[in-house]
């Protein structure tokens, strides 16, 4: 075997010499063009004037987006003439004294006129060169094509809006369905004093508490108040079937514990799948007590947040319903009931947990306004009414701000005094 020692190296691979030389011409060819031929056809455009504005010098590529002859703008045009009306405008009100000012100015969009009328969007870049007596003799300007540029911030634009439009559109939707989940107006009851409120805590996504108040046989009425796990369509869903199977089971047998198992075999029935849904509500029933006045109120709870009942004389006290399960997660869930009676001056207050879970500090995940918290709030109302129960309620609420993160029901009944 021969070993060749010529000038391929070893292998017939270029020495690092040799290399080294090859892209010293490479680099020295690229040298080749002119300073004149870099200038004139620069990727960008090039303009002298005089301190007046008159065009001294302009290169071949502007020359080439305008559409002009060189002889049709030296020392014949300003650099204000290629500009659209408005450019004018602002160059002579904005531009020119800010240059004139600081020596300099950058980056500032304008849009030039080209010779068949069409606009061309540029960013502009000017300086000053000064003489030795520092009297400025000479404006420096480059000129940038923004076409594609003004298309992409126009098609943002466009985007951006048509994304504010959808979202608008979104927020009327679920505005809608959210009233079609509720009642327009409470029914009026002989007796007592009934109100509610519905705090939405994103336009953004429907929420899942429903709340009534209906009238069932002669002299008997019907009231519910729950929360769907989960937001949005889903969630809407699971409500509308919720609210209208609440009322068809009461008319069927009113008893509140048979009205919340009713509600509870058809929730396991559709929703027992991958998706499981599954909701919280309290249901009770108003009868008017003839023989002792006021109303006795039959209460069933399903893992829902207890009733709160304000007495006529200033106390208040939760009303469990003990042992109540969520409802629509198992096939016999447990219902649990108890029984008040309303007396002259005594409130009812039903509430969904979008209350007592709200942040009471800005950018907290710890702080939440609690159950005990909301005991002493209704303490300093009692005695009082239901309607003047959800306006505190509602001033409460709008002092939590973005603290309230999930949609909040509210709903009292209380019986006036004499």
């Amino acid at each position: 075997m021969t070993t060749g020692t010529g000038s391929g190296g070893s292998g017939g691979h270029p020495s690092p010499e040799e290399r080294s030389g090859d892209d010293r011409a490479e680099f020295s060819a690229l040298l080749e063009d002119s300073v004149e031929d870099l200038y004139e056809h620069a990727p960008c455009g090039f303009l002298s004037t005089l301190p007046d504005g008159t065009i001294a010098k302009i290169n071949a590529t502007l020359l080439h987006w305008l559409g002009h002859a060189r002889g049709d703008l030296v020392g014949r045009r300003t650099f204000s003439d290629l500009l659209t009306v408005g450019g004018r405008i602002y160059h002579e009100t904005h531009f020119g004294p800010l240059l004139r000012m600081q020596g300099e100015i950058s980056g500032i969009a304008l849009e030039l006129e080209a010779a068949d009328g069409s606009r061309l969007p540029v960013l502009v870049t000017s300086t000053v060169k000064s003489g030795s007596d520092g009297q400025p003799v000479m404006i420096r300007t480059t000129v940038f094509d923004a076409r594609d540029r003004r298309a992409y911030e126009t098609e943002l634009l466009r985007a951006r809006q048509q994304a504010e439009d959808e979202r608008a559109e979104l927020m009327r939707l679920n505005a809608t369905l959210q009233q079609t989940l509720l009642p327009p107006t409470l029914v009026s009851v002989p007796g007592l004093d009934v109100a509610a409120h519905y705090h939405i805590a994103s336009p953004d996504k429907v929420g899942g508490d429903f709340y009534d108040l209906f009238p069932l046989a002669a002299g008997t009425w019907g009231l519910f108040l729950g929360d769907v796990c989960g937001k949005g369509a889903a969630a809407a869903a699971v409500t509308s079937l919720a609210r209208y199977t609440l009322r068809a089971a009461a008319v069927y047998d009113p008893d509140p514990a048979a009205v919340l198992s009713n509600l509870n075999t058809v929730l396991n029935h559709e929703y027992n799948g991958d998706d499981p849904r599954f909701c919280t509500v309290v249901f009770g029933l108003l009868t008017p007590d003839t023989d002792h006045g006021g109303f006795r109120v039959t209460l069933a709870g399903g893992g829902h947040p207890p009733a709160l009942l304000l007495r006529a004389d200033g106390s208040v006290a939760p009303l469990y319903t003990p042992g109540g399960q969520l409802i629509g997660v198992l096939p016999d869930a447990h219902i649990a009931t108890t029984t008040v009676h309303l007396e002259a001056g005594d409130t009812l207050l039903l509430h969904t947990d979008g209350l007592t879970e709200a942040h009471t500090a800005a950018n907290s995940d710890d702080d939440r306004y609690g159950d005990e918290a909301l005991l002493d709030f209704v303490r300093a109302l009692a005695p009082t009414t239901a309607t003047d129960t959800v306006a505190a309620i509602r001033e409460l609420l709008d002092t939590f701000g973005t603290g309230v993160d999930d949609d909040t029901a509210v709903l009292a009944i209380s019986v006036p005094r004499p």
